[in-house]
C-alpha cells in the first residue's frame, strides 16, 4: 500500500504542534504547583495563553519571505519554520532546566516564550497546509493533523506527569523538548510549497491591509464573517458549562475523568469522517451536514439533564457530542482554509480562526448567568437554538454558490 507522504507530514506537524501547548498550560501549572509556587504565579499563567488568541497580530510577518536569504530556498512557509523550530526547541530546553521553586519568574518567562514560538509555528504550518493540499483534501489533511496533535497532547500531559513521578520534572520535560526539536526534521522532509504566489518586497502596511482588502472583495464577505462568528457559538456555550453541569448531576471526579477517553476516541473518529465527507461531497455541503449533526448532538445534553447519576447516559452524551464536534470542526476548518488566498494564507487564516474565539469569549461568557437563571434543561435547549442562526447563514451562503468555496 502506498504511503501518502504529505498526509504523514501533516500528522507529524500535528504532533510537533501539540507538544508545546501543555508546556505553557496545564502541565506547566501543575509543575508550578508541585514546586510550591504561589497561587498568584499560577494564576498569571492564564496570560500566557493569549499568544494563541492574538497570533493574528504578527501573522502578516509570516506572509513575507523569511529574513535570512539561506532560508528562502526552502520556500516561504518552510523557511519560516526552519527559523522558528530550533528556537522553539531551545525555549523548551530552557523551560525544562528552569527551577520554578527558586525562580518562578524565570520559568514563567520561558513558558511564555514557548507559547509565542509555538503559536508562530502554528501560523506557518496552517499556511503550509493551505498551500500544499487542494481544497477537497483539506479535510483529510486536518484529520491527520488532529490525530498527531491529540497524541502529542497526551504525551505532554499524561506522559510527562507520569514520567515526572519516577525521573523528575526536569528530565521528563527535557524529553518533550527533544521531541519538539524534531520539528526541524519534519520540515526538511516536507514538500516545498508552490512559491509562485509568494508576496515579496512589500512593506508591513501592505502585508496587513492587502489581506483584509483581498478577503472583503469576496462575494458576501460580511455574511461569511457573520457565519464564522456564529457557527460554533451554541456548541461552545454548551461546552463552557459542562464541568459544573456534571457535578450538579452528582457525577464524581472519577466518572468525569473517564469521559476523556470517550471524548478522545470519538473526536478522532469524527475528524476522520468529517475529512472524508469534505472529499466526497465538497466543503459547503459537508459543513451543512456536519453542522446539523453537531446541533442535534446537543440534544444529548438535554436528555442528560434529566438523567442524574446515570453513567451510561454521561458517556453516551460525551461520545455523541465529541464525534459530532470532530466532524463539524473538520468541515469548518476546511471552510476557513478555502476562504484564504494563498499569498495571504498566514494572515487570513489567523484572522478568520480568531473570529469564533472572539464570539465565544464575549457572548459565551454569559453562559453561567443563563444556566443559573434558566436551569440546566432549558439552558441546553437554548444552546441548541443558539446554533440555528449560524446554520441559517450556512444555507443562505450555499444558495449563493460563489460565496462558498
Amino acid at each position: 500500500m502506498r504511503v501518502d507522504r504529505q498526509l504523514l507530514a501533516m500528522a507529524a506537524y500535528g504532533f510537533v504542534s501539540g507538544l508545546p501547548l501543555p508546556l505553557s498550560g496545564f502541565t506547566f501549572r501543575l509543575w508550578l504547583s508541585d514546586s510550591g509556587a504561589g497561587l498568584a504565579i499560577v494564576g498569571l499563567t492564564a496570560w500566557i495563553g493569549l499568544a494563541y488568541s492574538l497570533k493574528f497580530l504578527w501573522a502578516p510577518l509570516l506572509d513575507q519571505p523569511p529574513p535570512l536569504q539561506v532560508l528562502r530556498g526552502f520556500g516561504r512557509r518552510r523557511g519560516w519554520l526552519l527559523l522558528i523550530q530550533p528556537m522553539l526547541g531551545l525555549a523548551a530546553v530552557l523551560l525544562a532546566l528552569s527551577d520554578p521553586a527558586a525562580l518562578p519568574i524565570a520559568a514563567f518567562a520561558a513558558a511564555a516564550w514557548v507559547a509565542v514560538l509555538s503559536a508562530t509555528q502554528d501560523i506557518a504550518i496552517d499556511a503550509w497546509r493551505i498551500e500544499v493540499f487542494p481544497e477537497r483534501r483539506q479535510g483529510v489533511a486536518l484529520a491527520a493533523y488532529v490525530w498527531g496533535y491529540r497524541v502529542a497532547m497526551s504525551v505532554s500531559t499524561t506522559g510527562v506527569i507520569a514520567a515526572s513521578a519516577s525521573i523528575g520534572w526536569h528530565q521528563a520535560l527535557l524529553g518533550v523538548a527533544v521531541l519538539i526539536a524534531c520539528g526541524t526534521l519534519v520540515t526538511l522532509a516536507a514538500r516545498r510549497e508552490d512559491t509562485a504566489t509568494a508576496v515579496a518586497g512589500r512593506g508591513i502596511r501592505h502585508a496587513v491591509i492587502d489581506p483584509v482588502r483581498s478577503f472583503l472583495a469576496r462575494p458576501s464577505s460580511l455574511l461569511v464573517v457573520a457565519f464564522v462568528a456564529l457557527f460554533k457559538l451554541g456548541e461552545a456555550m454548551a461546552g463552557i458549562m459542562t464541568a459544573p453541569f456534571y457535578l450538579h448531576l452528582t457525577f464524581d471526579k472519577a466518572a468525569i475523568a473517564t469521559t476523556f477517553w470517550f471524548s478522545l476516541g470519538a473526536t478522532l473518529a469524527g475528524y476522520a469522517l468529517g475529512g472524508w465527507l469534505v472529499a466526497r461531497i465538497g466543503v459547503g455541503r459537508a459543513l451543512l451536514w456536519t453542522g446539523s449533526a453537531q446541533t442535534m448532538a446537543m440534544a444529548m445534553y438535554v436528555l442528560l439533564s434529566v438523567s442524574p447519576g446515570q453513567h451510561a447516559m454521561l458517556y453516551a452524551t460525551v461520545t455523541a457530542e465529541a464525534f459530532a464536534q470532530g466532524m463539524a470542526d473538520a468541515a469548518f476548518l476546511t471552510f476557513l482554509s478555502a476562504l484564504c488566498a494563498r499569498e495571504f494564507a498566514a494572515t487570513q487564516y489567523a484572522l478568520l480562526s480568531s473570529v469564533p474565539m472572539l464570539a465565544i469569549h464575549t457572548v459565551g461568557a454569559a453562559s453561567g448567568v443563563m444556566a443559573a437563571s434558566l436551569g440546566w434543561t432549558l439552558f441546553y435547549t437554548v444552546c441548541m437554538a443558539g446554533a440555528l442562526p449560524g446554520m441559517a447563514l450556512m444555507v443562505l451562503l450555499l444558495r449563493r454558490q460563489r460565496a462558498v468555496p
